[in-house]
């Protein structure tokens, strides 16, 4: 298809609108012209010229969907699809529905990476560390208890199986996901509410690297993460904000 038909499925906003407008209007876009992943979208100038935005609004746009996975660059080249972008009918804003596909997508990858992390870190963990990780974990629980913040304390127990596990590029790698992971401000992928039911599963995982046992340590790492994913669906079901 060409780039003009492309541009075809794209109507000139009402007003200037940034953010979940120009979204939406791109996701329809897409679907309507059936692009497909490794599709090319077209240039940003033609985007901006056909919505009526400038063209700051739509790279901020396409910013998003590159940390959520969506498109890729390629410099001098141009912008492919990376995954499925539908628009959504209903309820449930397209953004919202994306940025939890886009999670659910980040957790098979994090099942994979933290389930070798914490059999590792059951196995090497010296008496130093798994006090301190015992330490953390009862420091992270008491946070959440008293609902408090909890982001800086679940950093410091996780970061201390990855130390535990005995290889720095894990804990590397695991950052570097979660903070490519792009989550606009009004969404509920990125409040303290997110993710809270999973906190109390985190004195299993504890208990299991504590007591060396790797498989239970494997076991409860993926219950956690089981927690996590069905919290992301209850949400993109029901459509909150």
């Amino acid at each position: 298809m060409t780039k003009k038909a492309v541009l075809s499925y794209l109507e000139p906003l009402e007003s200037r609108t940034r953010g979940a407008a120009v979204l939406d209007a791109l996701a329809d876009m897409i679907e309507r012209a059936g692009l497909e992943i490794g599709d090319r979208l077209p240039p940003e100038v033609s985007l901006a010229e056909q919505l009526g935005v400038g063209r700051s609004t739509i790279r901020e746009a396409l910013n998003r969907w590159e940390g959520l996975g969506l498109i890729r660059r390629r410099r001098g080249d141009g912008t492919y699809l990376s995954a499925r972008v539908q628009a959504t009918k209903g309820p449930v804003s397209t953004m919202l529905r994306l940025e939890g596909e886009a999670l659910l997508r980040l957790i098979e990858v994090r099942r994979a990476l933290e389930g070798a992390v914490v059999r590792l870190a059951a196995e090497r963990a010296t008496t130093r560390q798994k006090a301190e990780i015992a330490q953390l974990c009862d420091t992270l629980i008491a946070e959440v208890d008293a609902g408090h913040s909890w982001r800086k304390a679940d950093a410091a127990f996780h970061g201390a199986i990855y130390e535990a596990a005995g290889n720095p590029l894990f804990g590397q790698l695991l950052h570097n996901l979660d903070q490519a992971f792009e989550r606009s401000q009004e969404s509920p992928f990125g409040r303290d509410e997110f993710g809270l039911r999973s906190f109390p599963l985190h004195r299993r995982l504890c208990d299991e690297i504590v007591a060396n046992n790797p498989d239970g340590a494997f076991q409860a790492i993926h219950v956690i993460l089981d927690s996590v994913e069905a919290e992301v669906r209850q949400i993109i079901a029901e459509g909150l904000r």
